[in-house]
Parts: structure tokens; sequence; C-alpha cells
């Protein structure tokens, strides 16, 4: 372990920050995961949507 005080500042500062980096790295991973999946789920959403409203407007107008 260095002795001197600035060698001790940087040995005590240095892993808090890489523990702080990866912390920070994984939320932030997970995060845009989580909003990644959800415009997915709304795309499929919107499409399903679409294509009830396709089949029953087809319906209808069969039925007309």
């Amino acid at each position: 372990m260095p002795v001197d005080f600035w060698g001790n500042a940087i040995f005590s500062v240095v892993p808090t920050l890489l523990f702080g980096l990866l912390f920070w790295f994984v939320f932030r991973s997970i995060i845009r995961s989580d909003r990644n999946e959800r415009d997915v789920a709304a795309k499929v959403e919107a499409e399903e949507r679409a294509k009830r409203a396709a089949r029953s407007r087809d319906e209808s107008v069969a039925g007309s």
C-alpha cells in the first residue's frame, strides 16, 4: 500500500469510482433494455389493434 498522502487518496478513490461506474453501467443497461422492451410491446399491441379493427371492419362490410 502507498505511504504518501496522494497515493493513499488515489488508492481510496479509484475503487469507489470503478464500482460507481460499474453500478451506473449495469442500471443504465437495465433501464435501456426495459425501455426497448416496452417500445416493442407497444408496436406489437398497435399491430394487433389494427388487425382487430380491420377484421371487424371487414365483417361489418360483409354483413351489410
